[in-house]
């Protein structure tokens, strides 16, 4: 997972609800629950942890629920992650026991923008079923 180069992160933890939009250059840690889009440069979330609204970021590993598009480069989805909405990713690793109600599409290249790749390539996708380390989600 890659960090912002600022070495911050912020952490919110399960007891913590918010509604709005939040936007970081530093890196986040997020418990509990949003209700707004997400902008940072790597998102970690908890698998409690609830997100209602699209997800921007250079990275995430996502644990919980989301509500919402994605738009990430790196992404790592847990075996406990339910999504609903679409996911625009660079690289991809998906765990067996995750859900995602939604259209994959692969994008090349670096920036923030979304994705214009056209989701009739089918070969050019990298996705990755990784099996687990024997532990249930």
């Amino acid at each position: 997972m890659a960090v912002s180069g600022k070495g911050t992160f912020s952490i919110l933890g399960a007891d913590v609800a918010v509604t709005g939009d939040i936007r970081a250059g530093a890196d986040l840690h997020i418990d509990g629950q949003v209700e707004g889009d997400i902008a940072c440069a790597s998102l970690v979330q908890g698998g409690d942890s609830r997100i209602k609204g699209s997800i921007t970021a250079q990275s995430a590993r996502l644990a919980g629920h989301i509500e919402g598009a994605i738009t990430v480069g790196e992404l790592v989805i847990e075996a406990s992650a339910r999504i609903a909405g679409d996911v625009t990713y660079e690289s991809i690793t998906v765990a067996p026991g995750s859900q995602v109600d939604g259209r994959f599409t692969h994008r090349r290249g670096a920036g923030s923008a979304a994705a214009t790749t056209s989701a009739s390539m089918p070969g050019s996708a990298e996705l990755k079923l990784v099996s687990g380390d024997g532990a249930s989600a």
